[in-house]
């Protein structure tokens, strides 16, 4: 009875979401008030409907109700309470309810929190975000319906992926929603404002904070998918260049750049057109990322591969909302005429450069992305896009953006000195280049990939401590540094987490040592200065899987300084196996071991990888995030733009 009342409570938000985009969006164009207020309550009953609906396939599952389709295909009694509830959002009818549940979530906080918008740009705003409601609701009910049930229920289920049976994926994919789909809300906002005709300082300020929220979702799911992909699949790498890894990569660079876009616009009323354009593209890249995903054109460990009708269905929201947006930004280009002026050395101007290498950098990742369904589809080439191409075609960007970032951060507003910019900078370049210099002098190998990623690293982060220190005046002041607004202290940990996060992935590329061999059980092996000790391989039982585990010792010199228990583990029911990697972390390095098949000969294969600053990767991930979140809590993002006048920076400083 639950589950037909969650199939009732998800038609019925279908039509509530219908009045949510008719009513307030007609009522703004005629200046009817009634028909404008009807959006709130509208946003809000969707809100619950949606999530009594979810609610209700989630006890379907800890339930371990067989006799609902989706249920069997994801599901197995024996499977651990966790992985019984991830396994709701481990598939694709039930990850879709998820998502318009993140999208009716933030058209109620919309309606909750929009008090402060002018009455019709709220009404547009959550009318726009009702009409994205629509659509992804009808592909659920007449494509991908979660509640369809069998005539003939078996007495279990088929079990969850096992590469899905983790905490990390368990927490991945609703990190990563609520950045695709926040980004729902700059489209919702961008779209009111091409409805409205005016873009103006005021919007600037309030599209800010919804943007930033999306970032930082993004930035903790992307980082988490990292952490997984690093322990769980046993290859020791962080990243792949996987279609669906990209899918994710592609819309947090236009947030980046959306984030950075924005400040311009309320500031400087500048750069009106590009961040209306921004919204629009970040959010239209992820609705390729979610064509990527769940179309089946792509193959990807973590992919959701459906048949091609339900991509051409996504295929026709993405055109209708992406073809009208854009149409839209093209009737009302005349209305975004930008109001300030600029010389080519200022802060807009490093600013525009922020947002171009950001778009590029995106571009080509999209590229590298579709390519191969490009030659197939018009050649009948079977071509393989990997990493040396996505290596070789991003990074460059990406060192120019580090380059340009603490550059950029302390330049004044409409005009500056290059000279005197990079001056205040000397501190920072001297620390760099030595950096540079130590680790050129020390490592072994003559790789400068190492040692200048250490560089722009130190670069950046010794960039964002200097731009804040700047912000005190000409003498540093502890009681004016400890009052500097939060969203100040926010750019500083984004921008130093991201140098930590590059110099991580430099460390790791440039300096990873790997052994593999066959050893038996008491034998002992040296790789890279450690010793490691097989101590011995014992079967066991899991709650649904069996496994090999490994006991194993690593010894530093006469002191051991981990006990590491690698796993392969096979899951009977979905009949595939699995790798859990032991690692020994630290801030320095990573001790990295893998236990393989039994051998011949009676030993076993064994993967060992020394992994140097592999846990700056996700440490500068957790500092980006909170960096972000850091800046959402200043008290700036919660007023309406002039609603109170901010601060006045030390004199000579620019203010942001």
């Amino acid at each position: 009875m639950l589950v037909e009342l969650g199939h009732f409570a998800l038609v019925m938000a279908f039509f509530v979401a219908l009045a949510q985009t008719i009513l307030p969006l007609l009522g703004a164009q005629i200046r009817n008030r009634a028909m404008m207020a009807v959006g709130e309550p509208a946003a809000m009953i969707q809100l619950v409907l949606i999530a009594f609906s979810f609610g209700a396939l989630t006890y379907a599952f800890v339930t371990s109700d067989f006799s609902l389709k989706v249920v069997v295909e994801n599901s197995h009694t024996l499977k651990p309470m966790l992985y019984k509830v991830s396994g709701v959002w481990g598939n694709h009818e039930g990850s879709m309810l998820l998502w318009v549940l993140i999208l009716a979530l933030f058209g109620g906080a919309a309606a909750l929190f929009g008090g402060n918008l002018p009455a019709t740009l709220r009404a547009r705003v959550i009318g726009v975000q009702g009409s994205i409601g629509v659509a992804f609701l009808a592909f659920i009910l007449f494509t991908s319906n979660p509640f369809l049930r069998l005539a003939m229920p078996p007495m279990n289920g088929d079990d969850l992926n096992p590469l899905l049976q983790d905490p990390g994926l368990a927490f991945h994919p609703p990190f990563l929603y609520l950045g695709y789909v926040g980004l729902s809300m700059t489209f919702s906002f961008a779209v009111a404002a091409l409805l409205e005709g005016r873009v103006d300082a005021a919007w600037g300020r309030w599209v800010r904070p919804w943007t930033l929220a999306a970032w930082v979702f993004l930035t903790i799911g992307i980082g988490l998918g990292s952490w997984w992909a690093y322990y769980e699949l046993g290859w020791g790498g962080f990243w792949f260049w996987d279609p669906v890894e990209n899918a994710s990569l592609m819309p947090w660079l236009f947030a980046a750049a959306l984030l950075h876009s924005a400040i311009v616009v309320e500031k400087r009323e500048t750069l009106k057109s590009w961040t209306i354009l921004l919204a629009i593209m970040a959010f239209g890249f992820s609705l390729i990322g979610t064509f990527l995903v769940r179309s089946g054109v792509i193959t990807s460990v973590h992919a959701f591969a459906n048949d091609p009708e339900r991509g051409v269905f996504i295929l026709l929201i993405l055109a209708i909302f992406m073809g009208g947006a854009l149409a839209l930004f093209t009737i009302r280009a005349n209305a975004m005429q930008a109001k300030g002026v600029f010389s080519l050395v200022s802060r807009e101007s490093a600013l525009v450069i922020n947002n171009i290498l950001l778009a590029v950098s995106s571009f080509v990742v999209f590229i590298g992305t579709i390519w191969p369904l490009i030659a197939e589809a018009f050649w009948g080439r079977k071509l393989s896009v990997g990493a040396p191409f996505f290596n070789a075609a991003f990074t460059p960007f990406f060192v120019a953006l580090a380059i340009m970032l603490p550059i950029g951060a302390i330049m004044p507003w409409k005009r500056a000195r290059m000279g005197a910019t990079v001056k205040k900078l000397i501190p920072s370049m001297i620390l760099a280049f030595a950096v540079l210099g130590l680790i050129w002098s020390i490592q072994t190998e003559k790789t400068l990939l190492g040692p200048i990623g250490l560089a722009l690293g130190t670069w950046l982060v010794a960039g964002a401590v200097q731009d804040l220190l700047l912000r005190t005046g000409k003498s540093v002041n502890l009681g004016r540094l400890i009052r500097l607004p939060r969203a100040d202290w926010g750019r500083l940990l984004a921008h130093g987490g991201l140098g930590i996060t590059m110099a991580g992935i430099a460390g790791l590329t440039a300096w990873t040592v790997e052994d593999i061999r066959v050893v038996q059980v008491g034998e002992t092996f040296e790789v890279a200065g450690y010793t490691i000790a097989l101590e011995k391989v014992e079967r066991g039982q899991g709650p649904n899987y069996i496994t090999t585990m490994a006991t194993m010792g690593v010894f530093e010199g006469d002191r051991k300084v981990a006990t590491l228990h690698p796993e392969k583990r096979s899951y009977p029911v979905a009949q595939m196996p699995t790798t859990e990697a032991g690692i020994d972390n630290g801030f320095l390095r990573d001790v990295y071991l893998v236990i393989g098949d039994i051998q011949s000969n009676g030993g076993w294969a064994v993967r060992t990888y020394i992994k140097p600053l592999a846990n700056w990767i996700w440490g500068g991930t957790i500092i980006m995030a909170f960096g972000g979140l850091l800046s959402l809590s200043d008290r700036r993002y919660r007023v309406a733009a002039g609603a109170r006048k901010t601060h006045a920076a030390p004199k000579g400083v620019p203010a942001e």
